[in-house]
C-alpha cells in the first residue's frame, strides 16, 4: 500500500517525475506543477491501485492553489514517484467531497 508521507518525501527530495505526455495534458487542463504539489501536500489518498503495472499507484484528492479540488494519480517506484495524470474531477462522477465515486 502506498503511503502519502512517502510520496511527500519523494517530492521533497526532488524524486518525482513526469512524462512529456502528462506535462502536456496538465497544461491543456490549466494545471501547474505548483497545483499538483499543493494537492499532494493538502490531500489524502482516496484509491489504491496496487496491481498497476509496472508500479503500484494511487489517486490523491487535494486542492489546487486556488482551492479547487484536484485529483492526482502517482506511482510509488521504490525511491521515486511518477505523476501519471492530474485532473479537476467532474461532479457528475464524484460525491460532493470528490473523494467517492458515484455509483451508476
Amino acid at each position: 500500500m502506498i503511503n502519502i508521507d512517502t510520496l511527500r518525501t519523494y517530492y521533497t527530495i526532488d524524486a518525482v517525475f513526469t512524462t512529456q505526455h502528462s506535462t502536456r495534458r496538465f497544461r491543456e487542463r490549466g494545471i501547474q506543477m505548483r497545483d499538483i504539489k499543493n494537492a499532494l501536500f493538502t490531500g489524502t489518498i482516496i484509491e489504491q491501485y496496487e496491481d498497476d503495472f509496472p508500479f503500484p499507484s494511487c489517486l490523491i484528492c487535494g486542492l489546487s492553489l486556488k482551492g479547487i479540488p484536484l485529483h492526482v494519480v502517482m506511482s510509488d517506484e521504490g525511491g521515486a514517484s511518477r505523476i501519471i495524470t492530474a485532473y479537476f474531477p467532474d461532479h457528475k462522477n464524484w460525491d460532493e467531497t470528490y473523494t467517492m465515486r458515484k455509483k451508476g
